[in-house]
């Protein structure tokens, strides 16, 4: 019970073990998310400071409370610019920073508060819509997006910030005369040092801090700054203060419906990351505790001058592509960032953004999952259909916008499928077992009595289909019996139970009737709580096929046509 409210008692004794394999890559996440949290505030309208103050606290509670091994919170692209879209309708940072920052940090908490009480009562079960197409497709997408938000520092050219797919390949391309080639130089040979190191078994797992540092080295040797190389800058030298969220109850009345919007997103976006991450580790996720763990880092982190966090895709690929194996990781980096702040804030600020767009380069590829994406387009035109949605979603609309569509197609082609469920006439084989008519022909059926399997639920999407089937069945034939095979049966809905029913009695009226055999138990809830199976009469159920059989052709009140059964009796 202790581990299941503290997860980190589970992975703490493998961090002993792995804590050579952590720290590299706790490092390597410090380095990379210094411009990134500057970068991330500036987007969420906040001063740079605030980015950093983010970074440093929300990855360690994450850590503690969360169950992915290698999900990094912290601030990311669609949580800055939600929170930004939310608060600029009522403040602008331009008319009054001070305001904005309070009712950033409010919502952070009220979001918090959302996703702390999805994950208490347990509706981490949603994220079981997401569909692994969706995962993929999204890693693919995010990963392409990126790589390609990396190509202004690789080129050196000054894209419009905020820019999106096409506007970035548009403007490079329109500019790409104004390429800096020292950059450029820079981000290339950085990405060609981390694919050879990577290629040497010793010092593998080194590759991104052995390229980053000899990146820094090279931006220094071609005359940084000078020559235009851009660099992180100044980063200010405090910790997060301590400061309580202003609980206004106008400003809270206010941020009320953003901050579901906002905590629903950022749940979605940190379980799609975890999820695609452990189809490659194979770890076990608990959704709730992933919903508790951001709920909970978000509200004490909110205390503390942070504003809203999440999963990060860029800095969670990092960690685990840089071999990390328990949130200990996450830990250092933090903890890593805060020494930063503190003690080398100046050398820091020297760390060139080519150089880290070229290693960001290599994490965007390593997503694309080629190997499930090939599987993909082996195996189903549905499921490429939702790959491709989710795919192009991510490229050309915001990454929740993405996700959505693909969940709804996912579950619009589940409900296509599960609407039309597998109906089979049943009949009795030569070796006298019951097989489908269909594939064997030289099965015999009863003239007085069919054998019908569904398999598939009968639940309100279904019902057309089924009902199409039996006015066909009560229209073309002339048996008044029918024996459901229900085994293949797993859910019974209102609208489906109310339709099964109808469908006895109208056979019961025609002189016949309706009977079944297999029924689980979970199919007859509804059945039961709503007293349907009263109307149907708990004589028409039965547990075998045999006994079913044997009691129904009691029922003739004809002799048969044909011996199928050792019940049937021939007319002479």
């Amino acid at each position: 019970m202790l581990q299941k409210i503290l997860p980190f008692l589970t992975w703490l004794p493998l961090a002993k073990k792995h804590w050579k394999d952590d720290l590299i890559a706790g490092i390597t996440g410090t380095i990379i998310v210094i411009p990134q949290a500057v970068a991330f505030a500036m987007i969420a309208g906040m001063p740079p400071i605030y980015g950093f103050y983010t970074a440093m606290l929300t990855p360690i509670i994450a850590a503690i409370f969360g169950s992915s091994y290698h999900l990094v919170s912290g601030p990311t692209t669609t949580s800055s610019i939600v929170l930004y879209a939310i608060i600029s309708k009522f403040v602008t940072p331009s008319s009054d920073i001070e305001a904005f920052v309070s009712l950033a940090i409010l919502l952070s908490f009220m979001a918090g508060v959302v996703k702390l009480l999805m994950g208490i009562v347990k509706m981490g079960k949603l994220v079981n819509f997401v569909s692994n197409s969706v995962v993929i497709g999204f890693s693919a997408g995010a990963g392409v997006l990126i790589a390609f938000k990396q190509l202004k520092h690789i080129f050196g050219i000054k894209v419009p910030q905020g820019s999106s797919f096409y506007k970035i390949i548009s403007y490079i391309v329109a500019h790409i005369e104004e390429t800096n080639w020292y950059a450029f130089a820079v981000a290339t040979i950085t990405l060609a040092i981390a694919l050879t190191i990577r290629k040497i078994k010793k010092i593998s797992k080194l590759y991104m801090l052995f390229a980053m540092i000899t990146g820094s080295f090279l931006a220094i040797w071609f005359g940084g700054a000078t020559n235009g190389i851009e660099t992180v800058g100044k980063i200010p030298s405090n910790l997060p203060p301590f400061r309580m969220p202003d609980f206004n109850f106008q400003n809270i009345k206010m941020l009320f419906s953003g901050a579901f919007i906002l905590a629903i997103l950022g749940l979605v976006e940190a379980v799609a990351i975890s999820r695609s991450i452990a189809m490659h580790t194979h770890q076990k996720l608990n959704a709730n505790q992933e919903f508790i763990s951001q709920g909970i880092s978000n509200v004490v982190s909110s205390f503390f001058s942070c504003y809203t966090s999440s999963a990060s895709f860029t800095r969670s690929s990092i960690n685990y592509q840089a071999g990390a194996k328990t949130p200990m990781s996450a830990v250092i980096s933090a903890v890593g960032l805060m020494l930063v702040v503190l003690l080398f804030a100046e050398y820091a600020s020297f760390l060139p953004k080519p150089a880290m767009g070229g290693i960001i380069l290599l994490v965007g590829y390593n997503l694309i999952d080629f190997k499930h994406i090939k599987l993909i387009f082996k195996s189903s035109n549905r499921e490429i259909i939702v790959f491709g949605v989710t795919f192009l979603g991510t490229l050309f609309l915001e990454l929740e916008e993405a996700l959505i569509l693909g969940i709804l197609m996912a579950l619009l082609f589940y409900l296509e499928r599960t609407s039309k469920p597998h109906i089979a006439e049943l009949g009795l084989s030569t070796d006298s077992k019951f097989v489908n008519i269909i594939r064997n022909k030289d099965t015999k059926s009863c003239s007085q009595l069919k054998v019908i399997r569904i398999d598939g639920s009968l639940y309100f999407g279904a019902i057309e289909t089924v009902s199409d089937y039996f006015i066909q069945l009560y229209e073309t034939e002339d048996v008044k019996h029918i024996l459901l095979i229900a085994d293949g049966i797993n859910f019974i809905d209102l609208a489906g139970a109310e339709w099964l029913t109808n469908e006895v009695l109208k056979w019961r009226e025609r002189g016949g009737g309706i009977y079944f055999t297999g029924m689980k138990i979970v199919s007859q809830d509804v059945l039961k709580k709503g007293n349907f199976i009263q109307q149907i009469g708990y004589e028409n159920f039965f547990k075998d096929k045999r006994t079913a059989i044997t009691d129904i052709h009691k029922k003739f009140k004809t002799p048969c046509k044909t011996k199928v059964f050792k019940e049937c009796e021939i007319a002479l």
